[in-house]
This record gives C-alpha cells, structure tokens and sequence, in this order.
C-alpha cells in the first residue's frame, strides 16, 4: 500500500492553514486507525456523521478546520491549531 503524502500548508494552525485533498483526509484517518464511523463519534457529527466523513474523502464537501485539527491531533500529527513559532 502506498502512503498519501499530507501537505505541510495542511498541518498549519487555521489562519494558513491549506484545506486537505480527499485523499489527505484518508491517509489521516488511516494514521487515526479510524473508518468512517468511528471518526464521526469520535467527532460527535451524530447520526449521518458515517456520510458527512465519506463526503470529505470524496470531495464532495470541505472538512472545516476544527474537525480536521482534531483527526490530526488523533493520528498522532501534533496540535496543529498551536503557533509553530512560539
């Protein structure tokens, strides 16, 4: 299996944050050991949250900031909503 590669502007706190690809948004919830229902409990995106999670991977629908900082945070990428320079 080939890994997806995450862009650095994605892993940015939200003022220059970049938003994620689909495929990012895979290989983050991969790296969480997370499929789509678990992320959307863990998530609290309540009962339809299963589909809100594949429209993301999709492309059909943007995945705002707070979600993605919080799969990040679960795959082990860091805080990334934390300033980088101090």
């Amino acid at each position: 299996m080939t890994e997806a590669f995450i862009r650095e502007g994605c892993l940015q706190p939200a003022a220059s944050w970049e938003q994620p690809t689909g495929e990012e948004v895979r290989e983050v919830l991969r790296l969480a050991s997370f499929k789509g229902g678990q992320a959307a409990k863990a998530l609290g995106l309540g009962a339809k949250g299963d589909r809100t999670v594949r429209r993301w991977i999709g492309g059909d629908s943007s995945i705002p900031y707070a979600a993605w900082a919080l799969l990040c945070d679960f795959a082990g990428l860091g805080s990334i909503w934390k300033r980088k320079d101090g």
